[in-house]
């Protein structure tokens, strides 16, 4: 089976999984007349590999079953937030293919709702002001073995509690004097419902709101009710929010609803190697072990998207992960794949790594027959660069799409080729240049025999002396039997370029095993290996973000924010091949 079948069989089969399944169900029963899904992250930092399974996830039923999916900013913390993240945010899922119903919301627009409810719920007698310090609240919820113990402050009066509440907006508290909690169940087996806090005094400007408030509602008191305002039918989340769910009905229903929004949980995405805690991607970046959060090497977004991951391929592999109710680790490899599918029509290239010259001997002789000795299908142009002869091939771009116009190669008396293309002693199972095998075919150009290795005083090849079959430009004569074909870049017309080589960042196969306190030691030293390569002068025309396949090298891209035609920047974006193949595909 083809990859370009394999992909196609699977976007025929219908996605079937247990979210899947409860909305057909919904739908089918007339549950709602349409399902309303969002995605909500907290903008404080930037948006990671899992997010794009929640974002593929949400955005992705919204357009299967013709609803609709919001972006809406979970903005209840002022002192982690910022507008920086808002705008990223947006732009990484916009980047992905998806748009948002209506404009982006916010939690922090519902704030005057979200105040009367709480002061709905104290009424009611569901919540009380504690002036508990934080650490006795913290010491009085106990643990999972040992119940909690009441607050002194629980069995207030709903006049007092309306006092103490409305002080707590008016900045008559200072930060950590009040809280307001809900009143549930302090030995109840989920810490969860052990009257967990509703609202926190924070003196603390917000992005958002500016000064308008010194109270802000928790993360979990805040979700369910933004949920139950925008009409959200489906709340889809990960399974770390499983025991959060019994206090997410407990707010919805105690405020009360007609049609109140329910939660499901499903596995959160996790690949070996790829770190997705924020607060660790964010120590990365405070402590300077990558280069910012767009670093390449970060499974962020904007990381991602530098690196030159298409937003096709993280669509196709959040496709094949799929959604199931259990954790589990992907393989990285699986990613790669993806990656991989998603760039078999970038444009072709050469670019040599690590170079080593080679002086072709019979240069002059070779070009002054070209015309007579050619294939006559091969275009060809001879030209004068000052003292220097050029033979100018002209290529396709993109041989699966002749729309994307030639490129000319030039090919001169001095070319470089992969150093690891010529070895003196090669190992077993060797195939390229070595002194038992001379003659190897240069890509798009002749066949190429090596008469002499040029060393140096320590016996290492420096420089090769070769030569080439002025009847093997575009041609195979009759008992040639050459089998390797190697890339090769002029030396004289060349152009240098910065290639970055990116592994995984973390030697650490299982991500939770990552020591946040010692990240350093945790980094893959060849996780970023720059080298000084020579490239084909076409490159020179790249522009930034552009992808390209460099010959028998890898898929690369111009660097998007470093990269000019001054300075040629190019990300290796994944290795050319892999033997990873899904399960599906080997079947």
């Amino acid at each position: 089976m083809t990859a370009d079948i394999a992909k196609t069989t699977e976007a025929d089969v219908e996605k079937n999984d247990f979210i899947r399944t409860i909305i057909r169900d919904d739908l089918a029963q007339q549950k709602y007349r349409q399902i309303v899904t969002r995605f909500p992250p907290e903008p404080n930092g930037y948006l990671h590999l899992g997010h794009v399974k929640s974002i593929c996830l949400n955005f992705g039923l919204a357009n299967e079953f013709t609803g609709l999916c919001n972006l809406r900013f979970d903005d209840t913390n002022p002192d982690a937030e910022d507008q920086e993240f808002v705008d990223n945010i947006k732009d990484d899922v916009k980047w992905l293919g998806f748009d948002w119903a209506g404009e982006a919301r916010y939690a922090s627009s519902y704030f005057d709702q979200l105040y009367e409810w709480a002061v709905k719920l104290i009424n009611q007698g569901d919540a009380y002001v504690d002036l508990q310090s934080p650490d006795d609240i913290r010491e009085n919820r106990g643990n999972f073995g040992q119940a909690g113990k009441n607050s002194p402050y629980r069995d207030a009066s709903v006049a007092d509690n309306l006092e103490r509440f409305d002080a707590m907006k008016a900045g008559k508290y200072a930060n950590g004097e009040a809280v307001l909690r809900a009143k549930i169940d302090m030995a109840s087996p989920n810490m969860n419902m052990r009257d967990p806090i509703l609202y926190r005094v924070m003196h603390q400007a917000h992005h958002q709101t500016g000064d308008d408030w010194c109270i802000y509602p928790m993360y979990d008191y805040a979700h369910p009710l933004s949920d139950a305002i925008e009409g959200i039918t489906h709340s889809i989340c990960t399974l770390e929010f499983e025991d959060h769910r019994p206090f997410y009905d407990w707010v919805v229903d105690k405020v009360g609803f007609e049609q109140p929004p329910h939660q499901y949980e499903f596995a959160r995405l996790n690949v070996d190697h790829i770190l997705t805690s924020k607060r660790k991607l964010k120590k990365l970046v405070e402590d300077n072990l990558v280069s910012g959060w767009d670093d390449p090497r970060m499974p962020t977004i904007a990381g991602m998207r530098r690196r030159g991951y298409t937003a096709e391929g993280l669509r196709d592999f959040c496709d094949r992960v799929g959604v199931s109710k259990s954790d589990g680790v992907v393989d990285f490899g699986l990613l790669e794949f993806s990656i991989r599918n998603s760039l078999e029509n970038a444009n072709r290239a050469m670019a040599v790594l690590n170079p080593l010259k080679v002086i072709i001997t019979n240069f002059s002789e070779a070009i002054a027959q070209v015309e007579a000795l050619k294939k006559p299908t091969v275009a060809t142009q001879v030209t004068q660069q000052g003292d220097d002869t050029v033979l100018w091939l002209t290529q396709p771009k993109n041989s699966h799409d002749e729309a994307q116009g030639h490129r000319n190669i030039p090919f001169t008396q001095e070319i470089y080729i992969d150093r690891g293309d010529f070895e003196m002693n090669p190992p077993q199972g060797y195939k390229r240049l070595s002194p038992q095998n001379s003659e190897i075919r240069l890509r798009n150009s002749y066949v190429l025999k090596v008469e002499e290795p040029i060393l140096d005083n320590d016996g290492n090849v420096v420089a090769l002396k070769a030569s080439v079959d002025a009847k093997t430009l575009g041609n195979n004569p009759e008992g040639r039997k050459v089998k390797g074909v190697i890339h090769w870049v002029s030396a004289s017309l060349g152009v240098p370029a910065k290639v970055r080589l990116y592994e995984q960042l973390f030697t650490q196969q299982d991500p939770a095993k990552i020591d946040i306190t010692n990240l350093a030691a945790e980094i893959n030293p060849n996780s970023l290996v720059e080298v000084a390569a020579v490239v084909e002068p076409s490159l020179s025309q790249a522009q930034a973000g552009e992808r390209f396949q460099f010959e028998r090298e890898g898929f690369f891209v111009a660097d998007s924010k470093e990269h000019s035609a001054e300075h040629l920047i190019f990300n290796r974006i994944v290795t050319l091949k892999d033997s990873f193949k899904p399960a599906w595909f080997m079947a």
